[in-house]
């Protein structure tokens, strides 16, 4: 082999093929587990598209794990817990992390399709005046059957619009309903950081805080505070791209502890001073929220101060190998749980009459760092900012200004729409026209005070 081919073949090797091993491996267990998916089915739909369709993978039911190769190298395995979901192991030994202690306390034994929305599940069929629903439902199916920018099929599989908090319009592809809990990729972001905004209420932590990181005790980075860290302005140097070898395709699929990972990274901007959107960035924030709880309530913090608080049952959250929550992408919950986050956010952190967030937490969340020239984020939260390619206009141009959401990779959105009174949910595998969608979404509610 030509020493040319001999020297790609090397960078792909210890470049891509993990990337491409983890992210099939990890993402076919949890399917599996999570969703109650066939591994078929899910090689099929979901692991299907370059690169990843180079890799093999396989689910050995037996051992409750799932594995992945490309050439037969570079292999990755995930591991299935009941507590936690699935992990991939990395740096530590896998009977380490299998006896990692992860209880979470159960959810209450409720029949929530008798409670009222959104407490329960029950959800009155009661038209709202001037709203046009044979146009609403257009727009739903328009979607349902729409091609992503890259020419696959949008893969559109759930699509909840509220309107002042009820469900107006539900709908799921084939195989999915309201019942099926689906990856929330980087809204997970916007978990993390609620709960940070919960740990600030309890007087356990101060956005200007010095970050409590111990490797940044005694280094330049110790001027990085919990406000930089949640406005993606900490100043290190971490690549987010998905296309590519990256920091981020390293941390989520080759790393066992992820926070340290990250936290170990060079410093290459003053902190405060330029924005880089980086999910080290919030898996920092994870292991943050970690060591101001006791240990043994960790695993059991996120369900008993947020999602219990606000009837979100179904929500797991997956630790990396070292028991940290990947606060940055593996959260699961149903599309309506999902929802629930977005209309604690419309709420003002509030839900049936308790405040769980700081009175001010959604506004701060929702204010751009004077770092970000675009204004197009908050607190792990984007705004309808303005447009990288065209500056002049808004990213979404057909929204109001006052549009902000909750974003993950693939195109997993929640958007909140405080001057119309609206909370729309669209889950799937590859992105949308979320512009256009919306826009057709709104006009069905032009009517409406």
């Amino acid at each position: 082999m030509p020493i040319v081919l001999m020297c790609v073949f090397l960078w792909l090797y210890l470049n891509v093929f993990p990337g491409i091993s983890g992210y099939g491996a990890k993402n076919l267990c949890s399917a599996i587990y999570l969703q109650h998916r066939e591994s078929s089915d899910v090689i099929q739909e979901d692991l299907s598209h370059f690169p990843v369709s180079l890799g093999a993978f396989t689910w050995d039911s037996e051992d409750a794990s799932t594995t992945g190769f490309v050439w037969g190298l570079a292999g990755r395995k995930a591991i299935y817990r009941k507590e936690c979901g699935c992990t991939l192991v990395n740096d530590f030994e896998e009977a380490t992390i299998r006896a990692q202690k992860i209880v979470i306390p159960k959810p209450p034994t409720i029949n929530k399709d008798s409670i009222l929305w959104p407490v329960g599940d029950f959800v009155e069929q009661q038209a709202l005046p001037n709203v046009d629903y044979q146009q609403l439902n257009t727009a739903i199916k328009d979607v349902m059957r729409e091609q992503s920018e890259n020419g696959h099929f949008a893969d559109t599989r759930a699509v909840l619009v509220l309107f002042d908090g009820k469900i107006v319009a539900e709908h799921y592809a084939d195989g999915y309903d309201k019942n099926t809990v689906m990856l929330g990729w980087s809204m997970s972001k916007t978990l993390t950081a609620a709960m940070v905004g919960i740990l600030v209420k309890q007087g356990k932590l101060s956005v200007d805080d010095q970050a409590p990181v111990p490797e940044w005790s005694d280094n330049e980075k110790g001027a990085i505070t919990i406000k930089h860290l949640l406005q993606q302005t900490s100043g290190i140097d971490f690549v987010e791209n998905y296309a590519r070898p990256s920091n981020v395709i390293q941390m989520l699929f080759s790393e066992g502890d992820m926070a340290a990972y990250s936290a170990g990274l060079k410093l290459i901007h003053e902190p405060g001073t330029s924005f880089n959107y980086s999910s080290g960035n919030t898996n920092i924030l994870s292991r943050i929220i970690r060591d101001q709880v006791d240990e043994d309530d960790y695993a059991s913090f996120p369900f008993e101060e947020l999602f219990y608080k606000i009837n979100a049952y179904s929500f797991l959250l997956e630790p990396d190998a070292s028991g940290t929550y990947v606060g940055s992408a593996y959260s699961y919950a149903t599309a309506r749980d999902f929802a629930r986050v977005g209309l604690l956010y419309y709420n003002n952190g509030a839900w049936n009459g308790e405040q769980i967030l700081p009175v001010n937490w959604v506004t701060e969340s929702t204010t751009p760092s004077s770092a970000d020239k675009l204004k197009q984020h908050g607190y792990q939260l984007w705004l309808n900012g303005y447009d990288k390619e065209n500056p002049n206009q808004r990213k979404f141009p057909d929204v109001p200004q006052d549009m902000y959401y909750i974003d993950g990779y693939g195109g997993q959105r929640v958007f909140i729409i405080p001057s119309k009174k609206l909370v729309v949910v669209r889950m799937g595998l590859f992105e949308i026209d979320a512009n256009a969608f919306l826009k057709k979404v709104l006009e069905c509610f032009d009517e409406v005070g």
